[in-house]
This record gives C-alpha cells, structure tokens and sequence, in this order.
C-alpha cells in the first residue's frame, strides 16, 4: 500500500465511524506546522442544532479552541494535516482503535481490535463540574460573561472557564478558615468577577461570609455595588481606597489578583497585618527587584542566564516571588506557589498562597533570604521595607 492509500484508509475509517456512530475520539499530534503555539488537538461527535459534527478541540500552550465541523470539512482537514502538520493521529472506536504515524517518508497504519468500549453520547456539552452553575445570574449577564438568551457568550468562554477555576480554588481555601461568617478581602477587585462568584458560589452552598471588594475606582465600586444589591448579595460590597491605605483589620483571608509590581507587597503586607488566617496573590508586572538584578551585583556564576534579557525576566519574577513566599513564611505563614489557571488573557497566572499555621524557624528563613538576595544581588525587596525587616 503507498503512503497516500494509508491516509485515505485512515480517514475513510474516520469517515464510517462518524456514520455510523461508533466514534469514540479522534486525536492528532506531533504537529510540526506553521503555528508554534499549537501542540495537539482531539476530535468527538457532537449533535447540534445544525446537525453532527466533529468537535475539534485544538489545544494551545495558553488556551483552547473548539470547532464544530461538518465531516467533510473534517476530512479536508485531516487528509491535509496528515500529509504534512500532524506526525500521528489515532481513531477510537467502540470495535478497534487506528493508529497512523508519519516518520519522513513512511507512512504506517496500525488496527488493534478492542472489545467492552462503550457507544459514546453525541450530546453537544458534556456534564461540567464547575461551581457556577446558574448562569441565568443577573451578575455574569452584567458583566458580559452571559447573553441576553442567557447562554455564556462564545467570546466569553475564557474568561467563564477562568472565574469557575478561581472558584474552584479558593472556595476550599475559605471553608479551610473555618469561620462561621469570614471576612474576606479583595484588594485591586476591579470589576469583581471573582467576588461576584466565590459570593454566589458560597451562597449555593448554604455558607455565609462579608466579602469586601477594595478598588481605587469610584466608578467600578459604585457599579459593584448597585450590582451586588441587584444580585441580592447583601454580604457582598466595594470599598473605595488604595491597598496599603485600606485598613484591612479583622480579615479572615486578604486576596490580590494581578496587583501590578508592588501592590502585590501591599497586599500582603495588609494581610500580615491583619492576621489573616489566609492570603492569596497572583502578582503582576515585577519590576522592583529586576532593576536591582540589573545593576549587576549578582553571583557572577549566573551571568550565563542573567545576561539574556528573557532569562532575565523570567528569573527576576522567580526571585521575587520566592522572596515573597519566604518573607510570609518568616511572618508564620506555610506557603505554596503554583499556576492556579491557564488563561488566554494574561500569562501571569501564578498564585501564592500562605495560610497561617506551624512554619519553619523565623531565624533559618531570615537567613535563607539573605543568601538568595546576595545570590542575585538584591539590596532590598519592597516587602521587606513593608514589614520592618
């Protein structure tokens, strides 16, 4: 059989399966085509209102993006992409799985016959496991994540996802307080996407908890809170204020995303303060401590990546972060660091969180910040300043 019969056995298999409805997952990889982000992408059958199709889900390194294509146009894509973009691809069905590979020249088909697979369900939308499950809310409408038909918008698919991950995490992080009523505070909460949600998530749980959103903008805060009142969310209210002038006292857990460069510190610094049980940021633009790098007292050793201005970057916002991470573990916090969502809006999704409990010596972790910060030639991080250290 020649290379090209093997593409057309392939997807002539693709083709029968889809009719007669024993697709269980189609999936290409080793793509080695023109788009660089690009790094694989899965196929099942859907029924929508304009008929089945194949839903392509290409997958990205920041995001995802789903087509809906008829099987022709599936066909035309695959036949191409096999010839050129895809090194492998793989048909599931319920009676066999196909497996093709491309090495240069070669093109190979493997069958394996299966037995017990079940048929698969054709319905548009899986069943999703996310917190927010009531998306006919008046607040996801207002702040344009919905329609007027009440359907999440198609351009708002990201940022829906984003929010239920949010959710997702900090809602354990609150009920792990263990106060009966928490006080929670947003510092920088711009238009509240996360208060609005973690407020109507805990609400469907049957928790209660005062969530105060902090933002500089009069406009935003009276918008969020003739939006919380038209919610019913009477726990939930913005405050206007800067973060390191508002008076935090009394909060359970203090909550910073995408303070940009130093107020991220503040917030911290403002939930140190306050004692909060917990503290949460996903800081943003690091500015501080890499004009501190820049200058050049660093350990001479790491000149291999500190003199590339990307590596430079990249370190610059490990450092600071890891500064930060230690500086709260110096203050009694136990602390983890982690990228809480893949977002196709802004590649600055790492979150520190630090929940107060046992840590390690104050005098160990002081010393290990001065050793870091004599590695790379940091004279002083902004947050120390904060702290009084």
């Amino acid at each position: 059989m020649s290379p090209p019969d093997r593409i057309v056995e392939f997807v002539a298999a693709v083709r029968e399966a889809f009719a007669d409805g024993s697709l269980v997952r189609l999936k290409c990889g080793g793509y080695h085509g023109d788009d660089a982000e690009l790094k694989s992408a899965e196929a099942r059958k859907v029924a929508i209102k304009a008929g089945e199709r194949l839903s392509f889900v290409s997958r990205y390194k920041t995001r995802d993006i789903t087509k809906n294509l008829t099987i022709d146009e599936a066909i035309a894509f695959l036949e191409q992409g096999l010839a050129s973009e895809w090194r492998s691809a793989r048909l599931e069905t319920t009676g066999f799985d196909l497996q093709f590979e491309r090495q240069g020249d070669k093109l190979r088909l493997k069958r394996s016959e299966v037995a017990g697979r079940d048929k698969p369900e054709a319905g548009h939308d899986r069943a999703k496991n996310r917190p927010i499950t009531d998306v006919s809310a008046v607040w996801l409408q207002a702040l344009g994540i919905t329609g007027t038909d009440g359907q999440v918008r198609n351009d708002a698919q990201d940022k829906f996802r984003q929010i239920n991950k949010m959710v997702e995490i900090f809602a354990p992080l609150i009920q792990g307080l263990h106060a009966e009523n928490p006080t929670i505070v947003d510092m920088g909460a711009g238009k509240g996407y996360l208060d609005f949600a973690l407020f109507d998530h805990l609400q469907a749980q049957g928790r209660s908890a005062e969530i105060i959103g902090v933002e500089l903008r009069p406009a935003l805060v009276e918008a969020g809170n003739a939006l919380a009142q038209k919610s019913g969310f009477a726990g939930l209210r913005f405050e206007s204020g800067s973060i390191l002038d508002y008076d935090a006292s009394g909060a359970d857990a203090v909550i910073a995303l995408h303070a940009c460069d130093t107020a991220t510190d503040d917030a911290i610094y403002q939930g140190v303060k306050a004692g909060a049980g917990l503290i949460a940021v996903a800081p943003c633009c690091h500015k501080q401590i890499r004009r501190q790098m820049s200058s050049g007292g660093s350990d001479e050793r790491l000149d291999f990546l500190l003199r590339h201005g990307t590596f430079m970057e990249k370190q610059a916002e490990m450092v600071t972060d890891g500064l930060r991470a230690l500086l709260l573990e110096a203050h009694g916090y136990r602390t983890k660091v982690f990228e809480f969502v893949s977002d196709a809006h802004t590649p600055k999704n790492n979150l520190i969180v630090a929940q107060k409990g046992k840590a390690a010596s104050r005098q160990a972790v002081l010393d290990r910040i001065a050793a870091v910060k004599a590695m790379f030639g940091v004279e002083k991080h902004y947050l120390e300043g904060l702290l009084g250290l």
